[in-house]
């Protein structure tokens, strides 16, 4: 491989984040509890989020404001002030969560730094995620950061264009098959498959994915046996 630019998607490829959302939502499964079963809840938010995504985009601030949604179709429009008040509660410790780095990130950051440029790839609030990168100590490792409203292939071909390279030359780092991989190898690029223990519904495929340009590891550090530096 002839590469240039390496990117990390950055929500639980760099540091945790599904689990924070997983929490939020079973705080708000008991909130609304009296309401409907907590799979009726859970399945009413997602609808919404989905719904959402076109206004909103990507991030805790559509989160938020999808859960209040939910909340008043769940009520029928009859909840109390107090559960709304509940939920922006819920919305803003999420925003202030720590940010925990995931096993070998670190390691795998100064292996390269300098060998290729790196950029963070990711989606969701341009202020929540560069205040997740400032928090996490890892911002002097990147030459870029790309915050995108979405991770389709026309999202990744004009990162590639400002980046100024080949799609050949670009390597793709993230959780997310959808978003992170297939987009990516169906433009001409590279592209690494790094599990999280938990992934959001919509992220989610139904098939396997098999292509020359594409592996797959356990941990951050293995993707160092595809590279030269």
């Amino acid at each position: 491989m002839s590469l240039k630019v390496i990117a990390f998607d950055a929500d639980d490829t760099l540091w945790i984040n599904e689990t924070y959302f997983d929490e939020t939502e079973k705080k708000f499964c008991g909130l609304m509890e009296d309401y409907l079963s907590h799979q009726g809840i859970s399945k009413e938010l997602f609808k919404v989020e989905i719904d959402n995504l076109r206004l909103y985009g990507y991030g805790i601030k559509g989160y938020i404001l999808s859960m209040i949604e939910a909340a008043m179709s769940i009520s029928n429009n009859t909840l109390p002030i107090e559960i709304i008040e509940k939920i922006i509660q819920y919305g803003k410790e999420l925003l202030e969560k720590p940010i925990v780095l995931l096993d070998g990130v670190e390691e795998t950051l100064e292996t390269l730094y300098g060998k290729y440029k790196l950029v963070v790839a990711t989606k969701g609030d341009l202020l929540d995620q560069r205040r997740k990168l400032h928090n996490s100590g890892l911002g002097h490792y990147f030459h870029h950061i790309e915050v995108m409203s979405d991770k389709q292939e026309i999202d990744y071909s004009d990162l590639i264009k400002r980046l100024e390279i080949q799609p050949s030359e670009f390597f793709m780092i993230g959780n997310s098959l959808k978003s992170d991989v297939l987009p990516v190898l169906a433009i001409g690029g590279h592209a690494v498959h790094i599990p999280f223990h938990t992934t959001w519904a919509h992220e989610k495929i139904d098939h396997k994915v098999e292509h020359e340009n594409f592996s797959s590891f356990e941990k951050i550090t293995e993707v160092l046996k595809r590279l030269e530096y």
